[in-house]
């Protein structure tokens, strides 16, 4: 697409700074209104540029101070900072339960940050179904660096890997589980430890088991995670964790790496979209087709099974294409 008149004019807007904008758009993200879709398209091709980086970890542990932190030592390095913070949903509205506002404290007046909360509405995996489309347009908005906070819901935050470039897990040593939550699969994302509220008891040994652990381990991109203390109370490590953070991004382009994540990013989303569309047109096929509501009636009577059923309403699907 050519730079200029082509631009949806919200598009343009965002590309020029406009805050509010982007703020508009993300809400219509969020709430798949489809007048986003020109926008998020024309958009695309700005991409890619800006590291995404993804904190999970069990509740409790500080996620949001030491984003907080890390942003103050963005803004110090003349970084501009996008972060999405993704909350649990309210079960009367479906909305953010904790907010941006209530979590983050930042000048209001620093156009160089900008936070977004955004409700993780049921979706597994410890981030939102909009959070690689709000983390993208934030790419788009011109930020330097993407900052993306999970539910916090421990081991189900594994699906952070699909949107953020480097994985930061964090953990504190007074929980005890360490080694337990490692095992649930949250080892297999981090590409940066931290053992944050290190002024706790049990901090080194918390940071001596996992490098014992990282030392056992297999990588398969040749990366062996690194592992940094931090605390927020007083501030200390910041420094560190953005380092270790930086040494991730320079290892992705250093080996090529980034471009075969990227590309396995992209699959897994691919294949969600498609199997989204292919979903919902199945759902209203369901509700008018004739034939597929025979082929309902007979499995509500156990005349065929749900997968051999399946089966036959994707080759039907096949078909038709």
């Amino acid at each position: 697409m050519r730079q200029g008149a082509e631009l949806p004019a919200a598009a343009r807007a965002i590309l020029d700074g406009d805050r509010r904008a982007l703020a508009k758009v993300i809400s219509q993200v969020e709430n798949r209104d489809p007048a986003a879709e020109p926008i998020s398209r024309a958009l695309f091709p700005r991409t890619g540029r800006a590291p995404v980086v993804g904190f999970a970890g069990p509740l409790g542990v500080g996620k949001s101070s030491l984003i907080n932190l890390l942003v103050g030592r963005l803004r110090a390095l003349d970084r501009t900072v996008g972060v999405v913070a993704v909350d649990p949903s309210s079960p009367f509205s479906g909305g953010s339960v904790l907010g941006d506002r209530i979590r983050f404290e930042r000048s209001a007046s620093d156009t160089g940050v900008f936070f977004r909360s955004m409700a993780s509405r049921g979706e597994p995996g410890g981030v939102a179904a909009a959070t690689r489309e709000v983390a993208r347009l934030m790419d788009a908005a011109g930020f330097d660096v993407v900052l993306v906070e999970t539910v916090g819901s421990g081991q189900v935050d594994l699906a952070i890997r699909d949107v953020a470039s480097t994985s930061v897990v964090v953990l504190v040593p007074h929980l005890g589980d360490e080694v337990q939550t490692l095992k649930a699969g949250l080892f297999e994302i981090a590409d940066v430890f931290c053992v944050n509220k290190s002024d706790l008891p049990g901090a080194d040994l918390a940071q001596r088991d996992l490098r014992e652990l990282v030392s056992l381990g297999v990588s398969r991109t040749g990366w062996a995670p690194t592992v940094v203390t931090t605390s927020t109370q007083p501030p200390r490590g910041i420094e560190e964790l953005w380092q270790a953070i930086e040494a991730h991004e320079r290892f992705l382009d250093a080996s090529g790496q980034r471009r075969a994540e990227e590309r396995r990013r992209l699959a897994v989303e691919l294949v969600e979209r498609a199997q989204e569309l292919v979903g919902h047109d199945l759902t209203e096929r369901l509700d008018r087709d004739p034939a597929m509501q025979t082929l309902l009636d007979r499995v509500a009577a156990r005349a065929v099974d749900p997968q051999t059923a399946a089966s036959r309403l994707r080759r039907r699907s096949s078909a038709r294409r």
